[in-house]
């Protein structure tokens, strides 16, 4: 399938530099995937939309502060991503410009050492604790938010203003941009309405945003991403399955997670609590675990869109998907586009049901 059936115009002008605020006062675009019917609406209209029958699955990773920017021995900056470490002290990073194995590169009185590469990434050896870089992150660190957002915000306010706000576990260094739009008054108004809320985590790479640059989008190499699933969670996710409750699933990262999770027989494996994942969902994939999509615009010829692409395509509706013109989803970002709605990172969202 050529990636280029996912490609669309977007105006510049719509890309969103900051969030709503309140962050539940964004727009939110309902498509009905059986009647093809677009609504407009407020996020905290939402309401409306969701039943005590209903289980709202939220990823609870929190972004840390990954980006410094430090200088080479030999002379210069550099400027540092980190994105996890793989052993103790040992870390896999962006870096620009590149660096050679055998690098040194100076932070804060801190020697940090490249002791391997490839193609994209770089292998740092700390010398030192996860413990100790996080702290040393938190005081310096730079919120990694993505290149498309223009912020005049301090460090301080994107920190955040680039997280959502039931974040818990530290390992992102992307966020999980279908949550922006959740308060906590809107959060628990859904409770105490009966809807079921449950969390995953799914500690996002920047892979989540890069575009695809293969010609055929099977040839795309998928990042892979850690995931975690508490086992009391996974039962109550598979119960709610079992009696019929509807799984609405926040954001690409929440369905990444339940998919990679999920059996043919539509149940969560619980032997699959904790690992990486590498899926790439495209048309025609079959859904197996998620009933209903909260997520925003997304990039053109991005794994993201070609996720939505086949949430509301065949096997999953009656539609097989042929390219975004003839989509529903591309009729979706059409009317988006006519209503200036605001797109990407900080932009508003939609309901997919």
């Amino acid at each position: 399938m050529k990636t280029s059936l996912f490609d669309y115009p977007l105006p510049q002008d719509l890309i969103a530099n900051f969030p709503a605020s309140p962050r539940d006062h964004s727009r939110l675009m309902v498509i009905n995937r059986k009647t093809h019917e677009i609504a407009h609406h407020k996020f905290f209209e939402i309401e409306k939309y969701l039943e005590p029958n209903d289980v709202l699955v939220l990823n609870n990773t929190k972004v840390f502060p990954a980006r410094i920017y430090a200088n080479k021995i030999t002379g210069g900056k550099v400027e540092i991503l980190f994105l996890e470490e793989t052993k103790t002290g040992i870390w896999k990073a962006f870096t620009h410009p590149g660096l050679k194995i055998g690098s040194e590169v100076k932070f804060k009185k801190n020697l940090f050492t490249v002791i391997g590469q490839d193609e994209m990434t770089v292998i740092i050896d700390t010398h030192m604790s996860k413990k100790r870089l996080m702290e040393l992150l938190r005081r310096y660190g730079n919120t990694p938010i993505p290149p498309y957002i223009k912020s005049v915000d301090s460090e301080e306010g994107l920190r955040t203003k680039y997280q959502t706000v039931y974040a818990d576990l530290i390992g992102s260094v992307a966020a999980p941009t279908a949550g922006f739009h959740f308060t906590k008054e809107l959060l628990k108004r859904l409770k105490t309405k009966g809807v079921q809320i449950e969390y995953v985590t799914l500690h996002v790479g920047l892979g989540t945003f890069a575009p695809v640059k293969a010609l055929e989008i099977e040839n795309h190499p998928m990042h892979s991403e850690e995931y975690f699933v508490d086992k009391e969670t996974a039962k109550r996710l598979n119960n709610a399955k079992s009696c019929g409750k509807r799984i609405i699933s926040v954001g690409t990262t929440s369905t990444r997670t339940l998919e990679s999770m999920a059996n043919d027989k539509g149940k969560l494996d619980m032997n699959k609590l904790h690992g990486s994942t590498d899926i790439f969902i495209y048309p025609p994939y079959k859904f197996k675990f998620v009933d209903t999509l909260i997520t925003n615009f997304h990039l053109p010829k991005s794994t993201l869109l070609a996720l939505v692409s086949a949430f509301v395509s065949f096997p999953n509706t009656k539609n097989k998907f042929k390219d975004m013109s003839s989509s529903l989803i591309g009729k979706a970002y059409n009317e988006a586009i006519r209503e200036k709605y605001r797109f990407y990172s900080f932009g508003d969202a939609s309901l997919i049901i």
